[in-house]
């Protein structure tokens, strides 16, 4: 389990303290949440990138297995930061 400390203006603090929104759950169900919504984002951000392409490359499938490979890297190098 990670701790994680943020800094807030006391009124916003009191003000979510007193609806509930800063217990452990709340605040894990509003990150999960949000993640969901980034990587829909993110999808359909490459969906219309896909979309702007007149006509796509031909990739062999050593290129494709290329491509895949840094977009997961990519990712775990995001994820670490």
């Amino acid at each position: 389990m990670t701790t994680v400390q943020i800094d807030l203006p006391d009124q916003l603090a009191k003000e979510a303290q007193r609806a509930g929104l800063l217990s452990p759950t709340r605040l894990e169900r509003w990150l999960r949440e949000q993640l969901k919504a980034q990587r829909a984002d993110e999808f359909f951000a490459a969906m219309d990138r896909m979309a702007a392409v007149d006509e796509p490359a031909l990739m062999s499938p050593e290129e494709v297995a290329q491509e895949l490979a840094a977009m997961r890297a990519e990712r775990r190098t995001k994820g670490a930061s």
